[in-house]
């Protein structure tokens, strides 16, 4: 025998007494439950069993599959190049339930496909890469806002809506923006003509190197490519001269409006208010610290949570009895002012698109809505709304508890005031932070809302949007409402 056969020998002797030294200390010590990880399965498993009756990702795919008409999603693939794509039915279902639990992130909603048992039932254990998710995402963003007011009409049908009292408020939304990748207004002027020097001394030199090529070579070489670093810059310099017309726009704008409300306060005619917008317009200086973002245009530097970002203002009104959200939309103001008639308005348009008859009994808003002009609108309306007016002018009295009937002397800033120092005004106004306050915490919390993923104004409303339906769908699923089918 060998040196090599007998060492094989060996071994084999010595796994045996291992394996009976185990089997000895597991018969006279705990048995454990069996755990190899190569064990196959006898039948073919089910992920339907796996996943618990209860569980949310259940809720979403009865609701997306019985209760939600997706004819405009499905209108769009009518005809379709390539290979099939994946149904829409399942795409929906994953994006709702990974923001539905914060999973924004379509790197992470195809991580979740593989590990994810929830994600494995919804997608029917097919893989969509980021890409598909991505895309499906941006494609059908403007099917949302029907998705929402579908949603909504669920909601109104299970009792979840009662039009009492309903909270409008602002919050912050981080974009998809880096802070790094800005430029100031005063930085602009000068990068710009540093650019345009390096532009023209690069066309200088290549246009010497064509005439010394053309009498080297000829001219009949092709020599209309532009040098790799010449499209760089001019790249960058369109870049910087959008950055810098868009915050002279912006400029423009702040300061006609401005001038237009003052001079509509002073009760100047139509025509003197519009001339005093475009002169005012006309010789506005753009803030030397105005920035603007090069990897989201569309976003603006607002003061958030987590200090100043480049970010977008989101706007809810919120019902009061389940928290659920009758309308959401998205802007650019870094404040609330300009926000309380739009919302308003789009509030009545929704309610109306989801068959949900009447309107809020009183409309609560804080001190960001407050205008003169907003107090005048929402007065000729007839609108039952209590915006706090914040601190009150030294010619501004209002008493402390006021009673008897409203002196006719009063402006409309102080008869707002006179009423919310009543006790209904009291009692109704301090139910507005019960109200939108713990929306805002679910969602920024439970679905990752304050930071959005989607760039360009058009992609961060689709996505607050998004947001909105995925709130409202968890206030449906924990009301444990039933609704019989269907929509479509």
């Amino acid at each position: 025998m060998d040196a090599s056969t007998l060492k094989d020998q060996l071994f084999l002797v010595e796994v045996k007494e291992t394996s009976s030294r185990k089997r000895t200390l597991s018969s006279k010590g705990k048995t454990f439950r069996s755990n190899d990880p190569t064990q196959q399965f006898l039948l073919p498993p089910s992920i339907d069993e796996w996943l618990p009756q209860d569980d949310e990702a259940r809720f979403i795919s009865e609701v997306v599959d019985e209760l939600l008409d997706l004819s405009e999603i499905y209108s769009s693939y009518e005809v379709a190049d390539g290979a099939p794509p994946y149904d829409p039915k399942m795409m929906l279902k994953i994006i709702i339930y990974g923001y539905s639990i914060g999973v924004t992130s379509s790197r992470e909603i195809e991580r979740r496909c593989h590990r994810d048992i929830a994600f494995r039932f919804l997608s029917v254990n097919q893989t969509p890469d980021y890409r598909s998710v991505a895309r499906f995402r941006r494609r059908h963003m403007g099917a949302f806002d029907n998705l929402f007011i579908q949603v909504l009409a669920l909601c109104g049908e299970a009792g979840l809506v009662k039009l009492g009292r309903v909270a409008l408020d602002g919050t912050k939304l981080r974009a998809s923006a880096s802070r790094h990748k800005a430029m100031s207004y005063d930085h602009l002027g000068p990068r710009i003509a540093d650019i345009e020097a390096q532009v023209a001394l690069i066309l200088a030199e290549a246009e010497a190197t064509d005439r010394q090529e053309d009498a080297i070579f000829g001219e009949d070489r092709r020599g209309d490519e532009l040098p790799p670093e010449l499209a760089s810059r001019e790249t960058r310099l369109a870049k910087l001269r959008a950055a810098k017309e868009a915050i002279e726009s912006d400029a423009k704008n702040k300061a006609a409006d401005k001038a237009r409300e003052k001079a509509q306060t002073a009760r100047l005619d139509d025509k003197e208010v519009e001339k005093a917008a475009i002169q005012a317009s006309q010789t506005a200086i753009p803030d030397k610290r105005a920035q603007r973002s090069f990897t989201d245009p569309d976003s603006r530097m607002m003061k958030t949570n987590h200090g100043f970002s480049y970010a977008y203002n989101a706007q809810p009104v919120v019902d009061e009895k389940s928290q659920v959200i009758i309308a959401a939309d998205i802007t650019q103001a870094a404040n609330d002012v300009g926000q309380l008639l739009p919302m308003i308005a789009r509030m009545a348009d929704v309610l109306d698109a989801a068959g949900i008859d009447g309107q809020p009994v009183t409309l609560l808003a804080d001190a960001g809505y407050c205008s003169a002009e907003n107090l005048q609108q929402i007065a000729q309306a007839k609108i039952n709304a209590l915006i706090a007016t914040g601190r009150l002018k030294h010619n501004e009295r209002v008493p402390n508890a006021p009673r008897g009937p409203i002196p006719k002397a009063l402006s409309d800033k102080e008869r707002m005031a006179r009423r919310l120092r009543t006790k209904p005004g009291r009692r109704d106004y301090a139910r507005r932070k019960a109200i939108v306050e713990p929306a805002f915490g679910q969602m920024k919390v439970r679905q990752n809302a304050g930071q959005l993923r989607l760039r360009g104004l058009a992609g961060a409303k689709g996505e607050w949007i998004l947001h909105s339906l995925c709130h409202n769908l968890r206030k449906l699923a924990n009301a444990g409402a039933v609704i019989a089918p269907s929509l479509g």
